[in-house]
């Protein structure tokens, strides 16, 4: 798998963004995938939001592994931070944000009404690419305002969104690390779509996400792919079974592997093959964050 590093114009400038407008902030809301709750974290946040009330929303649970997100909550409330599992495709968890975000700043609210006013709540959303950040907000104020695509980097420049009630978005596009340390998070990131396809060798990736679901999902491989076993098969190996059970078949007799690696990935990311998740937490012991 190639190393990949990059850090676009836009990129640099949305983190100015977050960063000049922090202190009209009361609350952050970071996005994240919940197939990848670690993979998927801009470690420079931590940098750049430091000591604000912070709100970790998973979204895309629906897709997930519920026993997994249930190890990454507890994982990530040992660290002090709360988190909620949400799908902005289905609805579920949508009303619990606004509460929780509030909760966050309960005793700033409070004085406010002791001196008789009501106070606003001013929240930022954060997140890399391809999250859903622009469909939660849709979900948050109940109609589309904010543009959404399937591909990453669509929302742009700075938004500030009314919520019923009194509460106040800003939504900023998604911005990935300069760079990765771990290429490990480089592919995971890939693996759901949030590193744009055009940029990686998807045969190798999905090479590597078949090994990857041999190891950690067989029965559901198997199942999704009417294979009798991938038990001792390297990825590679799997993905050309896999074509041929598709009839992915070319001229000669060989397989269009470029089609089945597509394919792959796309039912991985449309939860087609099952409710995967990417890692654990014991997988942050060997990732250099």
């Amino acid at each position: 798998m190639q190393n990949l590093q990059w850090y676009p114009g836009h990129m640099a400038k949305t983190r100015r963004l977050i960063e000049d407008n922090l202190k009209l902030i009361d609350v952050v809301v970071e996005i994240l995938d919940a197939r990848i709750p670690f993979s998927g974290r801009n470690p420079s946040f931590d940098d750049i939001i430091r000591n604000k009330p912070r709100l970790l929303v998973l979204n895309k649970s629906d897709l997930a592994d519920k026993n997994r997100t249930g190890q990454w909550i507890k994982w990530y409330a040992q660290k002090g931070l709360k988190v909620i599992p949400i799908s902005c495709a289905t609805g579920a968890g949508i009303n619990t944000v606004l509460n929780e975000a509030r909760a966050l700043i309960q005793d700033k609210i409070d004085r406010e009404k002791e001196k008789g006013r009501n106070r606003t709540l001013k929240i930022m959303m954060v997140g890399i690419p391809n999250v859903g950040k622009s469909s939660l907000i849709n979900r948050l104020i109940g109609k589309a305002s904010t543009k959404t695509g399937d591909k990453p980097g669509v929302t742009r420049g700075k938004q500030w969104l009314r919520i019923k009630g009194d509460a106040e978005l800003l939504d900023t596009p998604g911005i990935l690390p300069p760079k990765f340390e771990d290429q490990s998070v480089a592919v995971r990131l890939a693996y759901t779509g949030a590193i744009k396809d055009e940029i990686m060798n998807t045969e190798l990736l999905a090479y590597s996400l078949c090994d990857y679901l041999r190891d950690n999902y067989s029965t559901d491989l198997c199942a999704r792919y009417k294979l009798q076993s991938v038990d001792g098969l390297e990825g590679y190996e799997i993905l050309e079974n896999i074509g041929r059970k598709r009839g992915f078949v070319i001229s000669g007799g060989e397989i269009d592997m470029e089609r089945a690696a597509n394919m792959v990935l796309d039912e991985l990311r449309g939860a087609k093959i099952g409710n995967i998740t990417l890692e654990v937490p014991q997988d942050t012991e060997n990732i250099s964050e």
